[in-house]
């Protein structure tokens, strides 16, 4: 009898872990890219935001399509992307509130020491990936739907269109295994520079192509609508959506730096 109340009273703290099992709604399901993630952002920047809120972030990293279907889905509680045409299409069917922009970088070409293709020094980035097709150079492609991607495709658009040659291999995986197997390859590859600075030192790849308007890298967040998932922790993403956007998250963005290089940059103007 004495071991059966013991048991009765045990099994209940078990499932509750004796009241330290977090709750669920201490929890904030973040989807987002895999350039943050790579870059080692959030985990140098999210610590500050859970000791402040008392909130977990679960981080979700995939690309940006991806992200934007978890949220359509309701498995996740904050969107944080960047593709802006998507993230519009996300908002205007009522999948999201709220977008806010957070932080910008920018993209690059990055390649072989060697250039073989010749691109160093170009400032347009749809007549350097032009200059690639022509030259029947190895590029290795995200094809994964990500903000990445939508990027590429909207440069070769700029550019009259992609032409189709044997060098183009469309990997299907996120930024950092992209960046290998260009390196592996000697290819050359459409990278935000972030990620490329947190894998610089594994990889011999170089900046080739940079500065073009058309390159800039925009950021933005946007709530999971609780009015389609009622499950989703509305409360939880809008408190790291303030803090993101906040002058103490900006200034966690700004400080966040590989080296001397600075990875990200906080949003102006709100």
């Amino acid at each position: 009898m004495l071991r059966m109340v013991a048991l009765l009273l045990v099994v209940p703290c078990a499932l509750a872990a004796c009241g330290d099992a977090p709750d669920a709604g201490a929890r904030v399901r973040l989807a987002t890219t895999t350039s943050t993630e790579n870059s080692g952002l959030l985990r140098a920047i999210l610590p500050a935001f859970e000791a402040e809120s008392g909130l977990r972030v679960d981080v979700i990293a995939v690309g940006t399509g991806q992200a934007l279907a978890l949220g359509e889905r309701g498995e996740a509680d904050l969107v944080l992307v960047h593709a802006r045409p998507l993230e519009d299409a996300f908002v205007a069917a009522g999948h999201g509130v709220e977008r806010r922009d957070v932080m910008w970088n920018d993209f690059v070409i990055a390649g072989p020491p060697a250039d073989p293709a010749g691109v160093r020094g170009l400032r347009d980035g749809a007549a350097a990936l032009t200059r690639l097709a022509a030259a029947g150079a190895t590029f290795v492609a995200r094809g994964d739907g990500s903000g990445t991607d939508v990027r590429e495709q909207a440069l070769w658009r700029a550019g009259g269109g992609r032409p189709s040659w044997a060098g183009y291999l469309v990997a299907g995986q996120g930024m950092g295994p992209c960046l290998t197997i260009a390196d592996e390859k000697r290819a050359y590859v459409l990278t935000d520079r972030g990620t490329l600075l947190a894998y610089r030192a594994r990889l011999e790849l170089q900046v080739l192509v940079e500065g073009d308007e058309d390159l800039r890298n925009p950021y933005g967040a946007i709530l999971v609508n609780p009015a389609r998932h009622a499950h989703v922790n509305a409360e939880g993403a809008r408190a790291l959506l303030a803090w993101l956007t906040s002058p103490a998250g900006q200034a966690a963005i700004a400080a966040f730096r590989v080296g001397e290089h600075v990875l990200f940059h906080p949003h102006v103007g709100g």
